[in-house]
């Protein structure tokens, strides 16, 4: 906030030492653009699809062992820009499908990107009831299409998104439970199913991922230094700010259906601003009426659940941690902490307690510290 205040008093603005709520979004944008200067439309040359793909497909081959291959024909698309795409083992034999549907349809499409189940796996529901019904993905994405001799080309927002959403598809494909109502995605809870897909985002900022995927699409040039040096500090830009935005809304909603006794000395207003003021820097203004419109808690679904935005990043960090304990450079430790992963994290599905499994991984249970440090909010060294 010193920071915001400073930079607008620079800029020579009369309200700097006594920022408002709407002005503390516009000067901390204006400060964002002065000190990193990113242009995310400057980037996309640098951010080829298939090229993207290709070194996901490669990062997952690293990391659990696997083999992507294209295996268009082998099933019915509903658009010819659709991909269908086979998983194989170590062994070469054939462990899950996934559709992917890459492009923007206005017309047929809603926005955004998302994964789901197209069929789980299962015992019970194989054709011939021995043998286990292999598991299909769909991952759906709205990039740019091709336009002529010009590729598909992404924001690095879009290939953060692609490396989530594949997360997703990972713990669907890779599971190894037989029993359809706990395998894959089913049956987690909702604080810890946005592990796999936030761990897999961690590797867009490992220099060596970022680098040998963010190639010009005509010239072959790897993403300038100095570009990538920006993409790591604007991660952390404000990072205390937003954590203290989520844990507001997390805290208040926890108190909201754990405390709050209708028609009692306390109305949900007074519990608003009794959370916020532990969590904000700057006080709720008297008529703050944000209760109103906080529809996670009241018809989204994240009713006394919304601090699992939070906690799944607390999990997420935590598990990339182990791979920078192991050595992120040492490929045959990546690969050892890379196999664990897979037959934890990956494989065990909804049948067992995400505690449990995390634990089996990880060796003792989740810290905040690896959260906290990438964020920023500690010392390296901490």
């Amino acid at each position: 906030m010193n920071d915001i205040r400073s930079f607008a008093k620079s800029q020579g603005t009369v309200e700097a030492d006594d920022l408002s709520h709407w002005d503390v979004n516009f000067w901390s944008e204006r400060l964002r653009e002065s000190k990193f200067d990113i242009n995310e439309e400057e980037l996309r040359p640098f951010f080829s699809l298939q090229k993207i793909m290709d070194g996901l497909f490669n990062l997952a081959n690293t990391l659990f062992g696997i083999e992507v291959e294209a295996a268009d024909g082998l099933a019915p698309v509903w658009n010819n820009d659709v991909r269908f795409y086979r998983v194989k083992d170590s062994s070469g034999s054939p462990i899950a499908y996934f559709y992917f549907d890459p492009y923007t349809r206005p017309s047929e499409k809603k926005g955004g990107a998302w994964m789901d189940e197209v069929v789980g796996r299962s015992r019970v529901l194989s054709r011939d009831g021995s043998s286990v019904r292999l598991p299909v993905a769909h991952m759906v994405c709205n990039q740019s299409p091709p336009v002529g001799n010009k590729p598909s080309l992404m924001t690095f927002r879009e290939v953060e998104t692609v490396f989530h959403e594949f997360g997703h598809a990972l713990q669907h494909m890779l599971t190894k439970e037989d029993e359809g109502l706990v395998s894959g995605i089913r049956g987690i809870e909702w604080d810890a199913v946005e592990l796999p897909s936030q761990f897999m985002e961690n590797w867009c900022y490992h220099r060596d991922t970022l680098m040998g995927i963010a190639k010009h699409y005509e010239t072959g040039e790897s993403l300038p230094e100095e570009v990538y040096l920006k993409l790591l500090k604007a991660r952390t830009f404000r990072a205390g700010s937003l954590s203290l935005r989520q844990l507001r809304f997390a805290n208040l909603d926890l108190e909201l259906h754990t405390k709050y006794v209708p028609g009692g000395s306390e109305s949900i207003y007074d519990i608003d601003r009794r959370v916020s003021e532990r969590t904000q820097v700057i006080p709720p203004l008297p008529e703050d009426r944000f209760l109103c419109g906080f529809s996670h808690i009241f018809a989204g679904g994240y009713a006394a659940g919304y601090y699992s935005y939070k906690w799944a990043e607390v999990l997420s960090a935590d598990a990339f941690s182990a791979f920078e304990d192991a050595g992120l450079d040492d490929s045959k430790a990546v690969k050892e902490t890379g196999h664990k992963f897979r037959e934890t994290i990956l494989a065990l599905g909804g049948g067992k307690a995400p505690l449990e499994v995390f634990v089996e991984f990880r060796g003792r249970e989740p810290s905040p510290e690896a959260l906290l440090r990438h964020n920023g909010l500690l010392s390296a060294t901490a």
